[in-house]
């Protein structure tokens, strides 16, 4: 068995008193009156004992003052050894230090700051890395041509004649956005179902706005489809009333904005006057002469009629 185990564990009495020598060194160390009462004391092996006190100092609460004090083999003076400020049973402290890249949160990137990923980044993984063009003696057939003029006349506004530039043969550059072929890395199916469990937290069937709306948003005509397989479940709402709008939905959440959950009647059409008050008819003061049902005479046929 080891020295240091037969050690006794029972404070030395001469170390034990010497209370005035550590207060005096803990105040020496510390600002006037930040040194409180004294809390106890603590044997650290033979003839060396920790005398602790209570710190004033604001901001550390349940902190205190740990003086120790030591006593050589046979002597009767007892001579200080450090004066330290340690935490406390119920001292506040401050949260475990976290490195950036796991405590940084969704919506802390700013405009103009940079995250940096990992090259082990679960959540990507390599991409297509091959040549976007065919070699240039490689034969390229009249239909795989006329494609790509077509392409690259949909990627730049004109015809190839006008382009500043004249369009290379067998360019698949609009197909290679699209797929993905030019990044160096691409989501791995990691990254995916991260991305879909966050999205579906947030705007999910699970969530109260989806619970109460009347219909999902796979039949809602505000839904603009994504692509890839992320397009199996999720969409872009596109209601700018809707409480998601502009942001990656489920297919099965829902709102009270459903394009189809509150349809507004039409506006009653009035029925066509039978009087049309709207045109004026001539009334003529004076009537036409041969307008009336009897014909118009001479003045002989009058007076044999008796006519006047």
């Amino acid at each position: 068995m080891s020295a240091a185990t037969t050690r006794s564990r029972t404070p030395d009495r001469l170390c034990a008193e010497a209370v005035d020598l550590a207060r005096a060194a803990a105040e020496e160390a510390a600002a006037p009156g930040v040194v409180g009462e004294h809390s106890g004391l603590v044997s650290e092996g033979d003839r060396v004992v920790t005398h602790f006190f209570e710190c004033k100092e604001l901001g550390y609460r349940g902190w205190r003052w740990a003086v120790t004090v030591a006593r050589a083999s046979r002597a009767k003076v007892v001579t200080l050894d450090e004066v330290v400020l340690l935490p406390g049973p119920d001292a506040l402290l401050a949260p475990e230090w976290v490195p950036w890249s796991e405590r940084l949160r969704p919506g802390d990137l700013g405009p103009g700051d940079l995250l940096p990923t990992d090259q082990d980044d679960l959540r990507l993984e390599p991409g297509y890395t091959g040549e976007d063009q065919p070699p240039a003696d490689s034969a390229v057939s009249e239909e795989m041509a006329e494609l790509a003029e077509a392409e690259d006349a949909d990627v730049s506004p004109g015809t190839p004649a006008v382009q500043p530039t004249v369009p290379m043969r067998g360019s698949i550059a609009s197909v290679a956005e699209e797929l993905g072929l030019r990044r160096a890395r691409v989501l791995s199916r990691y990254g995916l179902h991260s991305a879909a469990d966050r999205w579906e937290e947030a705007f999910g069937p699970k969530t109260p706005m989806a619970q109460a709306a009347p219909a999902t948003c796979l039949t809602c005509g505000f839904l603009a489809p994504i692509g890839g397989s992320l397009g199996q479940a999720f969409g872009v709402c596109a209601n700018e009333f809707a409480p998601a709008d502009g942001r990656v939905v489920s297919l099965a959440y829902g709102c009270g904005g459903h394009s189809e959950a509150a349809v507004m009647p039409k506006p009653p059409q009035p029925a066509a006057p039978v009087i049309d008050e709207t045109r004026v008819e001539p009334f003529p003061l004076h009537p036409a002469r041969d307008s009336g049902s009897v014909p118009e005479t001479t003045d002989a046929e009058t007076a044999e009629l008796g006519h006047s």
